[in-house]
């Protein structure tokens, strides 16, 4: 099996600056290049219109064979260059007079009329004459003596070419070591800001369950891992809370198991000591039942516990009739309460949003709940009460009124608020739990108030969001 490989989060940040700079500086780099091309475009092309104005007012009016002749030198100099071209020919005749240093095929172009004022637009442009950009312009001259001549003259770009050159490496090269600086920099700025996560994951590797108690110190750390700090110290807060209460629950198992077991093994044991009665062996097997009953219970319910799943329960959410519900439950428990003399009565109205089999377990587990300790000739009363924020499900009945001190704790895993109570095998100390359970699933409330022989337990269900 191939093992995923990790990154140094440093090392891609540094990596990240490099790119970012080399590519921010290169972009630069070009839109300079490129504005330094046009610039130097536009001077080369001004040159070439200026020396064809000055041939036009050198040839103008005077004895335009003889200074051809006689001084070829003259527009030699004025070139001052070997890149530079120049021909003075008359229209389909042979060249009066060509300079051309380099023996360069020179394009032909058409050239200006003789009033025409020469501007950038006049100036033509080949990409590639001996492997160099070429710039050329033509122009008609009136030379008076000659008649209409035609001049022509260009120029090979290869000094721009090989200044834009130097000046593109350079651009590249400084980009490169601009890049290579910042993301050394950038690698020890971020390994050095890194310095608090790296202290913090050493904290927090030295917390263990002996230590649950301890948090992670924020003094000092950066803003931006307070979140993180905050929440992983909220977890710890959980896991310390559940560690807890798993210990607890453990310890009211084993306490809420072994009453159970013992009544097992001792009724056995004495039974086993002598030889008795068939009725006696019944007896015996009917008390047994019933203690298995209760172990059966209280299993059924652990394991209802241990595997809700939270996800599942939100998923399966339904807008239920509040009366129905009600209705549905009073319905059910009628023959329970009758057996107890309790009369059951069911009102109100609404929608409850929750999973119908975990809101009717709940109601069942406070009816059951209530109908056990409610005294007889009495009313068991049922309501539903809708408000803006969601929906109340009330159960309340008269009994005896239970301790302030008590109600905190009555949803407590295996809490009983008289422990001399006798215990039946219907009762496990679990069913007010699971009705905590439910509610925490359905992220709702859940209390319980107890005044004056009236025992009232208040679930709330949030209403459904848009």
């Amino acid at each position: 099996m191939n093992k995923r490989r990790h990154y140094s989060l440093t090392l891609r940040l540094a990596l990240v600056f490099a790119l970012l700079a080399f590519a921010l500086l290169a972009t630069l780099g070009v839109a300079l290049y490129r504005e330094l091309e046009r610039e130097l475009i536009k001077r080369d092309d001004a040159a070439l219109i200026s020396r064809v104005d000055q041939l036009r007012n050198l040839l103008n009016d005077s004895n335009t064979l003889d200074l051809i002749k006689t001084k070829p030198e003259l527009f030699q100099n004025m070139l001052g260059n070997r890149e530079s071209i120049l021909s003075i020919a008359a229209p389909g005749q042979k060249a009066l007079l060509t300079v051309n240093p380099g023996n360069i095929d020179l394009p032909s172009v058409p050239p200006v009329p003789k009033n025409h004022e020469l501007t950038f637009a006049d100036v033509h442009h080949f990409p590639s004459i001996n492997g160099v950009p070429f710039a050329t312009v033509a122009a008609s001259i009136d030379s008076g003596d000659l008649g209409s001549l035609q001049v022509t003259t260009g120029r090979l770009m290869t000094e721009r070419t090989a200044m834009l050159a130097s000046y593109r490496l350079s651009v590249y090269i400084l980009a490169s070591i601009a890049a290579i600086i910042l993301a050394v920099a950038g690698y020890l700025l971020v390994h050095r800001g890194l310095v608090p996560l790296r202290r913090l994951a050493r904290h927090a590797q030295g917390i263990g369950v002996g230590n649950l108690a301890e948090r992670l110190d924020s003094h000092g750390a950066p803003k931006e891992l307070l979140p993180m700090i905050d929440s992983f110290n909220t977890m710890l807060e959980r896991l310390a809370k559940g560690f807890v209460q798993l210990g607890q629950v453990s310890t009211d198992m084993a306490h809420e198991l072994r009453t159970p077991i013992n009544n097992l093994l001792g009724e056995t044991q004495v039974a086993l000591q002598q030889n008795r009665s068939i009725e006696s062996y019944q007896q015996l097997l009917a008390s047994n039942v019933e203690e298995l009953e209760r172990l059966a219970r209280m299993l059924d319910n652990m394991l209802f516990l241990a595997r809700t799943d939270p996800a599942s329960a939100l998923r399966q959410r339904q807008e239920l009739n509040a009366a129905d519900e009600v209705e549905r439950i009073a319905e059910y428990f009628e023959g329970l309460a009758a057996d107890r003399d309790i009369s059951i009565r069911a009102e109100g109205d609404g929608v409850i949003w929750a999973e119908p089999m975990l809101l009717r377990r709940a109601l069942a587990n406070l009816c059951a709940n209530a109908i056990k300790y409610g005294a007889p000739s009495t009313e068991l009363v049922i309501r539903a009460i809708p408000d803006a924020e969601g929906i109340h499900l009330k159960v309340s009945n008269r009994g005896e009124t239970i301790a302030a001190e008590h109600l905190p704790r009555l949803f407590e895993r295996f809490y009983r608020v008289d422990e001399s109570r006798e215990r039946s095998a219907q009762s496990n100390g679990l069913g007010l739990s699971i009705v905590a359970t439910i509610m925490q699933l359905h992220n709702g409330q859940y209390s319980v108030s107890s005044e004056a022989g009236v025992t009232c337990f208040d679930l709330f269900f949030p209403k459904r969001e848009d």
